[in-house]
């Protein structure tokens, strides 16, 4: 079944294409949340009328997104916390404490734009993508190190 993205949607398409997916899938999940839209005559023609809109929306979203991905490269976040034997953690590094970390570092972006494997439970640096939009990654340098025991 073919249908018109009306967003952009991760490994699928950018806004205004005009995609191949299954029929289930279509029915059940992209056009109830309204982020995509059947081809009719009439869909293909607002299609064409949009697609100046479409563009410099999607001109901006880049824009956006490489400014993003400017002040965030480079940036060292520095995570303190507890340790046991063998320099384990209590606990671990979430992608809400890196959120929070960078956050201090003036720069706010959601925690679901972090991608982590799995929590980081060790002491040391760890490279860790970001996703800063427009199907763009960044990459940031997460310290983790042993917290000061006062005495």
């Amino acid at each position: 079944m073919e249908v018109i993205l009306n967003k952009t949607i991760d490994n699928l398409g950018l806004e205004g294409d005009v995609v191949k997916v299954k029929p289930g899938y279509a029915r059940n999940y992209l056009i109830p949340q309204k982020l995509a839209s059947s081809v009719t005559k009439q869909n293909l023609a607002r299609l064409q009328q949009e697609k100046e809109a479409i563009q410099a929306r999607l001109d901006r979203e880049k824009k956006e997104a490489e400014t993003l991905s400017a002040k965030l490269s480079g940036i060292t976040v520095s995570i303190e916390r507890r340790v046991g034997e063998d320099e384990r953690l209590f606990g671990s590094v979430t992608t809400a404490d890196i959120a929070e970390k960078i956050a201090e570092e003036g720069v706010t972006i959601d925690r679901k734009s972090i991608v982590l494997n799995e929590p980081i439970k060790t002491l040391g640096d760890i490279k860790v993508n970001v996703k800063v939009g427009f199907q763009m990654t960044t990459e940031i340098i997460v310290q983790v190190v042993p917290e000061a025991v006062g005495e």
